[in-house]
């Protein structure tokens, strides 16, 4: 089993995982030894769509007589594309997924190429599987609770191989939460829209219901030691959330918000729901009430018809907030996109303009690294080392068990995160 792509993504993944294992298939210890191999694809750009079929070809080439399954996003996006590459006996998108160990039980001889995927994407439709089977990591389990997304963003295949906006019921996942909290001290929840949980139009639960109010029935119901939310929209950081986040000592104070772009006129021509100065202002509430919080976005460069001056305001508008990390994209055309029709950008400018704002990223963590010498921060325990609170590697002086909370005084920093001091290398 290998997934590509977001935390939705590896919950996806996860829920797979488990599904095939309550019927009896047993992990292999390499793709190259395994007799099925799924793979859980993602298309956010033409890069991930390589990454896809590099793998196929390289299981097949190690392991010819190996059966092999696409399924995610790109299944759902380019199902006949995926079914003549040699190898690729089933290809199954978002809209099957949950029918894997159904369709793999009824197919035991190798078909080449059988595709399953449809538009049964349904507003309320949200698969059971991704709320029982969310954790696939030993010590820090995503919990998907929300499904696709009803922006309409003019760069975005998402919603197309997603469908609708649609969530997890809340009892539902406080039972999950209950569930996880008895063997793991962290759950990451996650979405391919987070923020927007509870919200679609119809729901009963969205005249009532905010990520705010299910993240207080978490706490309130449910002993989980911490809580930590994946990326959420920028206008969807409403101040009852952030205040939440802020006074909760079981919330890690980490905040991601989507970026793409410091430009108004880009913004405009992506289809985004804020402008500059709203992000800005949600930005400088986070540090004013979290001094110490991992801030963190995306951005993409070389939007089309992105000229430099609007990738200047893109650079200084960055420079000036306090982003702790980024995670920067090229712009990639996904066909069937609006900005896929617009003008390009050529391939060696953005490329270019990547290559800036990551230089710029690695300087603004560098000195939010550098501020953490001498303090003591709250990390979980992972198989190698940790992660802090506030969304650092912290490499540890001694070898802990993994699955632990625990504060550790930081003593150094490393090339890519922090050091324990070794004073408190206690196990």
């Amino acid at each position: 089993m290998q997934n590509f792509g977001c935390r939705a993504s590896q919950a996806d993944g996860a829920a797979i995982e488990s599904a095939l294992l309550r019927e009896g298939l047993v992990p292999a210890a390499h793709s190259s030894q395994a007799q099925f191999v799924v793979l859980n694809s993602c298309t956010v750009t033409s890069f991930a769509d390589e990454d896809v079929r590099k793998t196929i070809h390289r299981v097949h080439r190690e392991n010819p007589a190996a059966r092999i399954l696409v399924t995610g996003c790109y299944a759902q996006r380019a199902s006949e594309e995926l079914a003549v590459i040699p190898g690729v006996c089933w290809v199954v998108g978002n809209s099957h997924k949950a029918r894997i160990p159904e369709i793999v039980k009824e197919s035991e001889a190798p078909y080449h190429g059988q595709i399953y995927v449809g538009n049964i994407f349904t507003q309320h439709d949200f698969p059971s599987a991704a709320v029982e089977d969310a954790a696939g990591d030993r010590t820090r389990p995503n919990l998907k609770i929300q499904d696709g997304c009803n922006n309409r963003c003019s760069f975005c295949i998402i919603p197309l191989v997603r469908g609708p906006s649609r969530s997890a019921p809340a009892d539902k996942i406080v039972e999950q939460v209950r569930d996880l909290a008895a063997r793991y001290r962290e759950v990451v929840l996650s979405g391919i829209n987070l923020g927007r949980w509870g919200r679609e139009p119809g729901n009963a639960m969205s005249r009532t219901a905010r990520l705010a109010d299910l993240i207080r029935r978490l706490l309130d119901e449910t002993p989980i030691e911490r809580l930590r939310l994946s990326s959420v929209e920028p206008m969807d950081w409403s101040d009852d959330l952030l205040l939440l986040v802020a006074t909760s000592a079981r919330i890690a104070k980490h905040v991601h918000a989507p970026l793409q772009s410091g430009s108004d006129r880009v913004l405009r021509r992506m289809y985004r729901k804020y402008r500059p100065r709203h992000y800005e202002d949600r930005i400088r509430k986070v540090r004013a009430w979290m001094p110490d919080a991992a801030i963190g976005a995306d951005v993409m460069t070389g939007f089309p018809g992105e000229t430099d001056a609007e990738f200047e305001e893109t650079r200084a508008f960055i420079e000036r907030l306090p982003f702790t990390y980024l995670h920067v994209f090229t712009y990639s055309e996904r066909p069937g996109t609006p900005a896929a029709a617009a003008r390009q950008v050529p391939m060696e400018l953005r490329r270019e303009r990547n290559r800036i704002l990551r230089e710029l990223a690695s300087a603004k963590n560098l000195e939010f690294r550098r501020r953490m010498l001498g303090r003591t921060l709250s990390v979980v325990t992972l198989s190698e080392g940790a992660l802090s609170d506030n969304f650092l590697k912290v490499e540890l002086a001694a070898r802990r068990p993994a699955n632990r909370l625990v504060d550790v005084k930081i003593g150094s920093i490393t090339p890519a995160g922090l050091r324990e001091h070794n004073a408190l290398a206690v196990l």
